[in-house]
């Protein structure tokens, strides 16, 4: 049983790969990535590195300014300020996305959202030359993978956002190790060097196709769609994948793209809705982002010695990535509920444990390496769950008509949650010490027994079958009774 078992996994790659060589799909993946999620990440991670430099560098511009020194609360607020403002251009990123996304397409989107990482990248490399923290506060402010991928393989390739983000991740703190730009004479270098990805993909993008779903359903094209299905995917006529989106296309025939709030009107999506308010609300406070801008900080809480925090930190960052391939390879036979509510369970119980080492740190020196032994697992277990699924869940159980505004949605859910967490941590952890990771646990703990639950299964399934799962959720349902019922349907 193991040989079989691991022989259908060598031939379930072999397909994939041979799916993504056949046409551009898996240098546009690549091209999507390295200037989309991979860009989300290393901004998360890289601002941890210089910390204690941009610190100083607030504390030496207000000097030379007002000629005092600047309160300590001012300076960690200024500095909170400048951590969550990045999640507020992202949310006005997402706001916009939909009349953006939706008058010039996805792919001229971007080409747009590149031009303004490098303006913003231009602010900030002069930050500093400027004597200006302000500057800094400006390009902080910073703005597509299911829509061109056959439903085989949606969530395979739909993973590679997640992949990309943790890449960008690990690649943020890696270039804030010291021995590279992790100085105090190169920060404001540092903040701006993954902009290079924004200049391949400006270059790049304009040889690929405009996204296929868009094509077909939006603008009624089906000539267009199949040539885009065959420029990214290679020779064939695809009716499969055309037949779906024409499907979905007659579903929503006379509908328009719904407004955010014609969306939040809307009844027949009202679980959809609070399934990404759980989830998204629950992975924002579920202290991995905490984890991820504020290591520094953690681990000197923890009492891992100064100039060894910098490298424990790139170590979060291997782990995560690793999890996140890892999740490639399950996601399409273990199925997206497991790993989520799983996983979520797993990081209740690790954030529990946290918070008792927390405590005991100064009992024995092999106690703050436990921490960040346990906080290793964290990561493992968000990266081979919700990490790896929730790009492909947001994709899938949204109709065309729903998903733009849906996207400005779960966007908003996103960075209003971590611009918020980025502007009240530090004061958080200051003042309620280790206790604030139980508040994390029990947010984790709430999204696992939701999606537990309520959430339906969505490997497999067209959208149109998904919508519906949704549409006969009751309170009192047995997850397990729905799964017996679609076996016998199907």
């Amino acid at each position: 049983v193991i040989v079989l078992h691991g022989t259908l996994k060598i031939y379930r790659m072999e397909t994939l790969l041979r799916h993504l060589t056949r046409g551009n799909a898996l240098v546009f993946i690549i091209i999507l990535g390295i200037g989309g999620s991979f860009q989300n990440g290393f901004h998360v991670t890289v601002i941890s590195s210089p910390s204690p430099y941009i610190w100083s560098f607030i504390n030496s511009s207000w000097i030379g300014r007002y000629e005092e020194t600047p309160p300590a609360q001012t300076v960690k607020l200024l500095w909170s300020a400048i951590v969550s403002l990045y999640a507020v251009g992202g949310l006005l990123g997402s706001m916009s996305v939909r009349c953006i996304a939706g008058r010039f397409g996805r792919k001229r989107a971007m080409i747009w959202n590149n031009v303004v990482n490098i303006v913003a990248a231009v602010i900030m490399f002069t930050s500093r030359g400027a004597n200006s923290f302000e500057m800094i506060l400006i390009a902080r402010i910073d703005f597509f993978y299911s829509c061109f991928s056959p439903k085989k393989i949606r969530g395979m390739v739909t993973l590679t956002s997640a992949t990309f983000l943790s890449i960008g991740k690990l690649s943020g703190q890696f270039v804030g190790l010291r021995e590279i730009l992790g100085r105090e004479d190169s920060w404001n270098i540092l903040l701006c060097v993954s902009t290079c990805f924004s200049v391949v993909q400006l270059l790049t993008l304009p040889f690929f196709p405009e996204a296929p779903r868009y094509l077909l359903i939006e603008k009624g094209n089906a000539e267009a769609c199949k040539k885009a299905l065959q420029s990214l995917w290679g020779r064939g006529e695809y009716k499969l994948e055309m037949t779906e989106m024409v499907l979905e296309q007659a579903a929503i025939k006379g509908e328009t793209s719904k407004t955010l709030l014609e969306l939040l009107r809307d009844r027949s999506v009202r679980w959809q809705l609070i399934t990404m308010v759980v989830v998204y609300g629950c992975i924002q406070f579920s202290g991995i982002t905490a984890i991820s801008v504020f290591s520094f900080d953690i681990f000197k809480e923890a009492g891992i010695p100064l100039d060894k925090i910098r490298y424990v930190t790139l170590g979060v960052g291997v782990s995560e990535v690793l999890t996140s391939i890892t999740c490639g390879l399950l996601i399409e036979s273990v199925g997206r509920r497991a790993l989520l509510w799983g996983g979520f369970g797993a990081m209740s119980a690790i954030m529990i444990l946290i918070t008792i080492t927390l405590n005991l740190k100064d009992y024995s020196f092999w106690i703050p390496y436990s921490t960040v032994g346990l906080i290793f697992l964290f990561v493992i277990f968000y990266g081979g769950g919700p990490a790896g699924v929730l790009p492909s869940l947001t994709h899938e159980i949204f109709i065309q008509s729903c998903r733009p505004a849906a996207f400005v949605f779960t966007g908003i859910l996103r960075w209003l949650g971590f611009s918020v967490l980025g502007l009240v941590f530090p004061f958080l952890i200051e003042l309620l010490k280790s206790v604030s990771f139980v508040l994390f646990a029990c947010m984790c703990l709430l999204a696992s027994f939701y999606i537990f639950f309520y959430l339906p299964e969505t490997k497999g399934k067209t959208l149109l079958e998904i919508s519906e799962e949704f549409k006969n959720i009751t309170l009192c349902e047995n997850p397990l009774s729905v799964d017996k019922t679609l076996e016998t349907r199907l």
